[in-house]
């Protein structure tokens, strides 16, 4: 059994941080976003169908800048993330304006995907090679599969040039994810790195394996997802900033062995914008990655078939 897997896109973000849609930010030299060279490692890699989670609100502007420039080449569906799109029976909260995280997000996808997929962010770049390595693993997955994926970077290839970032160190043994520690403020520091574990600093190895939310999963995903919102939102209910991250179904998931995580990795460059300074970085290792024709110098909706 090989059939191409299905690529789910985070998307629904609206960059408070950032001051913007960094997701439909152009970085590329026609103009092009970041998840536009996502669609276009998966198209080569060997995805299918592409889901997006999106905001309501900027509907218009994705349907104009992505779904009428790559919906001929590879299929491609949208669902919304909405603060008050929660599992049946559960009551919403009226005082909350924000979606409720990424674990929240994916979730919204489990009327629209029955196979095995893959889940990225918008505003991340993965790397030609990250696709490929997990579509293949997906391609042969069955769709109910327990055994899940997690791709992991070298945290030394993750890191920012204009400040402290958050990245999940992942616990590994015998190839399977035994956890992951979520650090905060991690930064250099001379020839090494520091890092917080909640108000206790930490070091870490520059070549310690980070979760860069690159996760590949069956539909068996999204009923231990469901249980776990579901638990979540009783205790924070009333919460107007507390998330819930995909991070913590999975580490629920491992610890009562109803899953395992295999380990991928990757030597590649992640990139990423947490700054606006970062924009410029991005800018440039594209530009890099085109003079080593890794990516066309043309719009990238001209060659992605």
């Amino acid at each position: 059994m090989n059939r191409k897997p299905v690529l789910l896109i985070l998307a629904a973000g609206k960059g408070s941080r950032y001051g913007g849609l960094k997701q439909l930010d152009s970085v590329g030299p026609n103009g092009e976003s970041i998840m536009e060279y996502s669609i276009f490692d998966a198209i080569r890699g060997g995805f299918g169908r592409i889901v997006f989670v999106i905001d309501s609100s900027f509907e218009d502007e994705f349907k104009r800048r992505i779904y009428s420039k790559y919906n001929r080449y590879i299929p491609i569906e949208y669902v919304y993330q909405a603060v008050d799109r929660l599992p049946e029976g559960c009551q919403s909260n009226t005082n909350r304006k924000k979606p409720w995280g990424t674990g929240h997000a994916v979730l919204m996808a489990k009327e629209t995907i029955n196979q095995p997929f893959a889940v990225i962010n918008a505003d991340d770049f993965y790397g030609q090679k990250a696709f490929k390595i997990m579509a293949e693993k997906l391609g042969s997955m069955p769709s109910d599969s327990s055994d899940f994926y997690l791709l992991c970077y070298i945290l030394a290839n993750t890191m920012s040039e204009n400040g402290s970032v958050s990245r999940g160190m992942c616990q590994v043994e015998n190839g399977k994810l035994a956890g992951i520690t979520e650090l905060t403020r991690v930064q250099t520091n001379g020839n090494k790195v520091i890092a917080y574990n909640g108000p206790e600093e930490v070091d870490i190895d520059i070549n310690t394996l980070v979760s860069m939310n690159f996760w590949g999963y069956s539909p068996k995903l999204f009923p231990i997802l469901e249980d776990q919102f579901r638990h979540f939102l009783q205790l924070n209910q009333n919460s107007e900033t507390e998330e819930f991250y995909i991070t913590q179904p999975i580490d629920f998931a491992i610890k009562n062995k109803l899953s395992q995580i295999n380990v991928l990795s990757t030597d590649e460059k992640w990139m990423g914008i947490t700054y606006s300074d970062d924009k410029q970085i991005v800018e440039q290792g594209i530009l890099n990655l085109i003079q080593q024709d890794l990516y066309p110098q043309d719009h990238l909706s001209e060659d992605s078939h």
